[in-house]
């Protein structure tokens, strides 16, 4: 066998013996699950995770899950702990505590600091007869399951297990509280995810270029060029948007231009979003048209104009 073939081999065998072990995960999740997400729906206070060496690097990440979909939450370091940072969990919060032998030494003042304050903890730990099973208010064991290594010494299939088991009940917690893209959008305002979740009415202008259809066309000219967006939007009696005129409009109509009306030019029934939507969805309109700004509307429902988008407002934001 080549060492390429060697290399896939094992990464083969690593993959499925952790996704077995999940499956298995899967499966054994009953009352206690229940228990445990019910407790932390319930705390007045925050979650506080914490674990030692892999576990605390899997304890920060289901602290950064938990506080990004709707659960206070934050990471409290075992050792840290020991020399004051136990000031960081008060009666109201709840601490769930990982370690997959439930040993941990580390961990000892943690949990007595607990004990001692009766603030609920939920444990989660491989060994049922554990110190840290036997010690929490709601045990979570996870299955017996090989580590990726043949050796069975290195914290792979155990740690992926703690952090899925931490996303499950992220996840459950976040479905109860219907947490919806907006609230997402609040906790997650930059990068990529932050520009994808952006609204029109997030970028849109509200200094509008907009006429009646009645008006002159020199007045619709001046209107044009004093907002600056190339384009004005031509209002009906009832305050909806009938109709556009875009540089396109006033060279078809160039022949006797001023002597009409911005009715008499204006292309009726333009494209235009609703201020709910998604960004990302009125710059693929925009490209799909090949057009450089786009109308926001009040909602699906009412075609009144609340503003303005220019594909630049888009592509500033990160929008492509």
């Amino acid at each position: 066998m080549t060492q390429s073939q060697t290399f896939l081999s094992v990464g083969k065998r690593v993959i499925r013996r952790e996704a077995d072990a999940l499956v298995t995960l899967a499966d054994t999740l009953g009352d206690s699950f229940v228990a445990a997400t019910t407790l932390i729906l319930g705390a007045k206070g925050r979650t506080i995770v914490t674990g030692m060496g892999k576990s605390g690097h899997i304890a920060r990440k289901i602290a950064a899950t938990f506080a990004s979909t709707g659960t206070p939450a934050h990471f409290v370091h075992p050792a840290e702990a020991s020399h004051g940072d136990l000031g960081m969990i008060g009666k109201d919060d709840v601490v769930l505590v990982l370690s997959n032998s439930g040993e941990t030494p580390e961990l000892a003042d943690l949990i007595a600091f607990t004990r001692r304050f009766q603030i609920p903890m939920i444990g989660v730990a491989s060994k049922p007869d554990s110190s840290l099973i036997r010690a929490s208010d709601v045990p979570l064991i996870l299955p017996a399951a090989e580590e990726a290594c043949d050796q069975g010494i290195v914290p792979t299939t155990s740690t992926t297990m703690t952090l899925a088991l931490g996303d499950a009940i992220a996840i459950a917690l976040m479905d109860h509280r219907s947490f919806t893209a907006d609230n997402f959008r609040m906790l997650h305002p930059g990068g990529k995810l932050g520009a994808r979740l952006t609204k029109a009415s997030d970028l849109m202008n509200k200094d509008m270029p907009l006429v009646t259809a009645d008006t002159a066309m020199r007045a619709t000219l001046d209107v044009i060029s004093a907002k600056g967006f190339g384009v004005v939007g031509v209002l009906g009696d009832d305050g909806q948007l009938a109709g556009i005129i875009t540089d396109g409009d006033l060279r078809r109509n160039i022949d006797g231009l001023l002597s009409k009306t911005a009715g008499d030019i204006m292309t009726a029934n333009p494209m235009t979003i609703a201020a709910d939507a998604l960004a990302e969805k009125a710059l693929a309109r925009m490209d799909e048209r090949s057009i450089t700004c786009l109308f926001v509307r009040n909602s699906a429902e009412d075609g009144r104009p609340c503003g303005i988008l220019k594909i630049q407002d888009c592509l500033r934001a990160g929008i492509v």
